[in-house]
C-alpha cells in the first residue's frame, strides 16, 4: 500500500553506503497542520535507496513537495530481545505548483485558452 505526504523539505542527509551492494538516503519533511485552532508541526523522516538516493537532489531546503511512500517494517533479535524498526521508503516526490507561483499564471480567464485547430464537429446535434 502506498501513501502520500506534503510538507516543506528541511533536511537532506548524505548518501550512506551500507553494503558493497546497498545504499540509503535520508531527508525530513515538516508538516504543519490547523487542527481545532492549534497549530500542530510533525516531523517525517524518509528513507530513499539505491537508484531513488538521488531523488531529494533535484530540490531546495524549504521547497514544498509531495512524496510518495511504501511503510516498511523489520524486526529481529538483539541480545535475548526483539527489536523492531519501521521506514517510509519514498519512491517519489513532487514539487507542489501553488497557484500564485512566478511560474504559474494567477488566473486565467476565457481569452487565455488557445482557439480549436482543425477541430471537426461531428456531433449529431
Amino acid at each position: 500500500m502506498s501513501y502520500e505526504i506534503t510538507g516543506k523539505l528541511i533536511a537532506k542527509f548524505d548518501i550512506v553506503q551500507r553494503t558493497e551492494t546497498f545504499k540509503t538516503r535520508e531527508f525530513v519533511i515538516e508538516k504543519t497542520e490547523d487542527i481545532n485552532g492549534r497549530s500542530i508541526t510533525n516531523y517525517a523522516k524518509f528513507q530513499c535507496v539505491q537508484d531513488k538516493t538521488a531523488m531529494p537532489d533535484r530540490f531546495n531546503l524549504g521547497d514544498e513537495v509531495k512524496v510518495m511512500f511504501n511503510i516498511k517494517g523489520t524486526k529481529w533479535m538483539k541480545d535475548g530481545r526483539e527489536n523492531y524498526i519501521t521506514n517510509l521508503d519514498a519512491w517519489r516526490m513532487e514539487t507542489l505548483k501553488l497557484q500564485g507561483d512566478a511560474d504559474m499564471p494567477a488566473s486565467s480567464n476565457y481569452n487565455d485558452i488557445p482557439p480549436a485547430a482543425d477541430v471537426v464537429d461531428d456531433l449529431p446535434f
